[in-house]
């Protein structure tokens, strides 16, 4: 047993020492690969090393052969400019030279020119004078003598050519303005309606006339009263007619009375709110036509208070005609005549539209329309060109540019076409609007109202400073002024009302 665990342990040994030899000799045999690979790779390496070398060898001397190439290229390039160079010099030196040899020249000339032009003034005085001395005469003394014999000689033919002349460049000019004006005139076509002093409101039901005229007349009163309208009830079925020279005041009149009979309540307390209702529709209403012009026209640059005067327009009459209708129309008729003449087409359009802009507040502030548009122009910063237009319409002022030429035409076309205007109507409102402006222009007048046409002047005080006994004397005195200051037929009656009223609030 002992023997045999010995030779198990022998083979054993003799097993492992058989194994590590062979192993040994597999790994020098590894070895000797990996040497052999590793020369192998060196030597690969090497041979390729050379080559890289090589070509970078050749690829420096490319380059370096074109950088030589580009050098002697620029060397050429450069000794060429050189060359212009020294040859523009030598040829600016060449011109410099010729240059100061021709300005010593000039100035040699010029030296002798005012020599010989000296010499010369000395013979022409010393002509003159033995001119003078041989004919007696001086030379404007001659100069005259020789006009005159041609005068004198030709005068009557010289007349003939200057009268011949003058007429036919007169009917010259009067042919082309009057092609002008035909041709403007027919290309323009409005119609021509004619303002009245009444205007008919009409109604659905007869009973609203009681409710109008309420218990004793006070609600038809207090209507008056606040809007200076007469309105007159029994004149037309269906209808109530509302007079006054002043357009604005009919139409405040008109818009309150549908405001009332819309609500139902007919009564003086609703009668004056409606009433104030009324005036700020009708300034909305005032505001859209001034804007509607403008637009009309193509004028969108005039400030907002201008666009409102010109809106107040369509509610004043001149002659009978509608003044911001005829301002329109003026301005069309301005604008084809300056296109006709090459003048300043949008200067003599605005000028024409705002040629009456004074007749806006006319019943308010004392001063012709042309001189109180003249400073509300200036006031809101319309150009001077466009004053200056407007200024001599109706010769108040001299003409000074050819817009104001074309303005006035204009204007007077559109005030004579037929049917446009009516001289009678006018005279009968300047009554009217003088009459009112007699009331007001006594301390302590609140309001004063022309009605029944002109038969009755009705005038509101202030009661803080007119007492009753005040109220008799003012009517007084007012009616002496009218007597002596108009013309009228009949008699006019001075209604002179103080009223006074206590309100207070319970809260």
């Amino acid at each position: 047993m002992e023997t045999l665990i010995l030779i198990s342990l022998i083979t054993l040994l003799l097993g492992i020492v058989i194994g590590y030899f062979v192993r040994q000799v597999v790994v020098r045999n590894q070895v000797k690969s990996a040497e052999q690979k590793i020369k192998t790779q060196i030597e690969e390496a090497k041979t390729k090393a050379k080559e890289i070398v090589l070509d970078a060898k050749d690829k420096a001397a490319a380059i370096l052969a074109e950088a030589q190439k580009e050098e002697r290229e620029r060397k050429k390039e450069l000794s060429a400019f050189e060359q212009r160079l020294n040859r523009r010099e030598e040829l600016l030196n060449q011109k410099l030279t010729e240059t100061e040899t021709k300005n010593r020249t000039l100035e040699e000339n010029i030296k002798r020119v005012k020599e010989i032009k000296e010499k010369v003034e000395e013979l022409r005085l010393e002509t003159k004078k033995e001119l003078e001395r041989v004919a007696q005469l001086t030379i404007e003394e001659a100069r005259q003598e020789l006009f005159a014999q041609l005068e004198k000689t030709h005068q009557q033919e010289i007349a003939d050519l200057l009268r011949r002349m003058e007429k036919e460049k007169r009917d010259e000019l009067d042919k082309e303005s009057f092609k002008i004006l035909e041709t403007t005139i027919q290309r323009l076509s409005r119609s021509v309606s004619s303002e009245i002093t009444t205007s008919v409101f009409t109604i659905d039901d007869e009973e609203l006339k009681g409710k109008i005229i309420g218990r004793e007349g006070r609600n038809i009163r207090a209507l008056e009263r606040l809007t200076g309208v007469d309105i007159l009830i029994d004149e037309a079925p269906d209808a109530i007619t509302l007079s006054s020279f002043d357009p604005l005041r009919r139409e405040l009149a008109k818009i309150a009375l549908e405001k009332l009979i819309k609500d139902g309540r007919i009564q003086p307390a609703k009668i004056e709110e409606k009433v104030e209702e009324a005036k700020k529709e009708l300034n909305e209403k005032i505001k859209e036509a001034g804007e509607n012009a403008a637009f009309e026209l193509g004028i969108l640059d005039l400030p907002k208070e201008i666009v409102y005067l010109l809106g107040r327009l369509n509610y004043r009459t001149s002659y009978g005609q509608n003044v911001l209708q005829h301002s329109i129309e003026a301005a069309h008729l301005a604008k084809m005549i300056a296109a006709e003449l090459n003048a300043n087409v949008e200067v003599a359009k605005k000028g024409a539209l705002l040629h009456d802009i004074g007749k806006a507040i006319d019943h308010e502030v004392e001063g012709t329309h042309v001189e109180l548009g003249r400073k509300i122009l200036q006031k809101y910063g319309i150009s001077e060109e466009i004053i200056k237009a407007i200024e001599p319409h109706h010769e108040d002022y001299p003409f000074e540019t050819p817009e104001s030429y074309i303005v006035a035409a204009a204007e007077a076309i559109s005030a004579s076409r037929p049917g446009a205007r009516r001289d009678s109507l006018e005279n009968y409102l300047k009554r009217l609007e003088n009459l009112e402006k007699i009331a007001l222009s006594f301390d302590g007048v609140q309001k004063a109202y022309a009605v029944q046409a002109g038969r009755e002047l009705r005038i509101f005080v202030i009661p803080e400073k007119i007492d009753d006994f005040g109220a008799l004397n003012l009517a007084k005195q007012i009616a002496t002024r009218i007597h002596d200051e108009l013309n009228y037929p009949g008699e006019i009656k001075v209604n002179v009302i103080r009223e006074t009223r206590a309100v207070e609030y319970a809260r």
